[in-house]
């Protein structure tokens, strides 16, 4: 027995994200019931005694499916505006971050703030992110450090899921930086990660996915792989910072391990990209800190096309490096500076996003089956949602099939 309809959208020109070109449909419908999509086609095809307890008439507007933020560190306290003075004034990103600053700045901050002050801060910068058409998003911990701490970002960043229209997944991103009580122990502080921050977070359901910076002033890559085969024997997928200042080789690990995505890769090898390429590992793509950083070498676009390896999109939303909530500006950045396609930066914040969170079963695309997480432009085709800087001509968002206020 069919379900009776929730929802109908009737004269939407919709990109349904399956296919790559990003091809916009005549005019067509979406009808939804308990918050997915029961079919998809064109008006011809509508029966004309099809009804539902909301029905839209979309006027020949675009239709994607939701966006997906698909790398963010939504959860921290206080901003680091006194450190981009610091960079215009000449001092590198790794200059601050070895004088005290960085990471660790917002580590003291952050440690601070108690979780009701954490949730309120944070709770504003995901409102900033739906207003601009974000339907799911991830939000890693990293501003803790600590068992106490980290655990604290992860239950604010499952609060947030509980509290607002969108869907969460939680990384958990303890190897990070050092914290200032392992100054000179780092293999300590990787013992502390393994045998009690994520088993514990773990055991409390708190964690989706582990991720890791492996860099220059981050981890190694044996002190990587020793977090990744951790979190393989709990049971958790990986991701990684990844070749982001330098070539660590952090994205053919990355790939040994499957993980998820590689992220920035700035820095990364034709042999990285190969692994990532037989690894099935997302490329994710942050305009947003390369420009913020005024970094000069560009994430090798046509190696990751060449290789067949899928690229997302991302704010990477953070204090330090990319203080954004508008991911339809990483879009034209992402082909403004990367040069992506529309199509492609389009598919980065949707089908491509979606799987680099292990979403793309049920999330990404407007197909029947899928969550009914759908944004309506005033647009005509993905073009126009990229090239207008800062943009964002978003005319009705919504999660589940069900309209949320911008």
């Amino acid at each position: 027995m069919t379900p009776p309809l929730d929802l109908l959208l009737r004269n939407v020109r919709i990109v349904t994200g399956a296919d790559d070109a990003c091809a916009v449909s005549p005019p067509s419908f979406v009808a939804v019931a308990r918050g997915r999509i029961a079919r998809v086609g064109t008006m011809q095809t509508l029966d004309a005694g099809v009804a539902a307890h909301d029905e839209i008439d979309g006027g020949g507007a675009l239709l994607t499916p939701g966006l997906i933020d698909c790398h963010t560190h939504l959860v921290y306290a206080g901003d680091r505006a006194r450190e981009f003075e610091q960079r215009l004034q000449g001092a590198s990103y790794e200059d601050i971050a070895r004088a005290g600053g960085g990471i660790r700045s917002t580590l003291r901050l952050t440690r601070e703030a108690d979780e009701a002050e954490l949730l309120r801060q944070s709770a504003q910068r995901l409102q900033e992110l739906m207003r601009h058409g974000v339907t799911t998003v991830e939000i890693k911990s990293g501003y803790g450090l600590s068992l106490e701490h980290e655990l604290k970002c992860l239950r604010v960043a499952r609060a947030l899921g509980e509290q607002a229209a969108v869907d969460v997944r939680t990384t958990l991103l303890a190897a990070h930086a050092l914290p200032p009580e392992f100054e000179g122990r780092a293999n300590d502080y990787i013992d502390e990660i393994v045998d009690r921050i994520l088993p514990e977070a773990v055991r409390l359901g708190l964690a989706d996915a582990v991720d890791g910076f492996c860099d220059t002033i981050g981890f190694t890559l044996a002190q990587t792989r020793r977090v990744f085969e951790a979190a393989r024997a709990l049971g958790l997928p990986v991701k990684l910072h990844a070749e982001q200042l330098s070539n660590q080789h952090g994205a053919a690990l990355a790939a040994q391990f499957r993980a998820l995505s590689a992220d920035h890769l700035e820095h990364v090898d034709e042999p990285g990209v190969q692994a990532m390429a037989r690894a099935g590992t997302v490329a994710v793509l942050l305009p947003g800190a390369y420009y913020f950083l005024r970094d000069t070498t560009l994430p090798p676009v046509d190696l990751l096309r060449r290789h067949g390896v899928p690229m997302a999109v991302a704010t990477d939303c953070n204090p330090g490096t990319s203080p954004t909530t508008h991911l339809p500006l990483m879009l034209n950045m992402a082909c403004t500076l990367f040069r992506l396609t529309p199509a492609e930066a389009l598919l980065g914040v949707t089908r491509h996003a979606a799987r680099a969170l292990s979403l793309h079963a049920t999330h990404g695309t407007i197909e029947p089956g899928k969550w009914a997480d759908l944004c309506l432009w005033d647009a005509e085709a993905p073009a126009q949602l990229v090239y207008a800087i800062g943009a964002s001509p978003l005319r009705r968002r919504f999660h589940h099939g069900l309209e949320q206020p911008g």
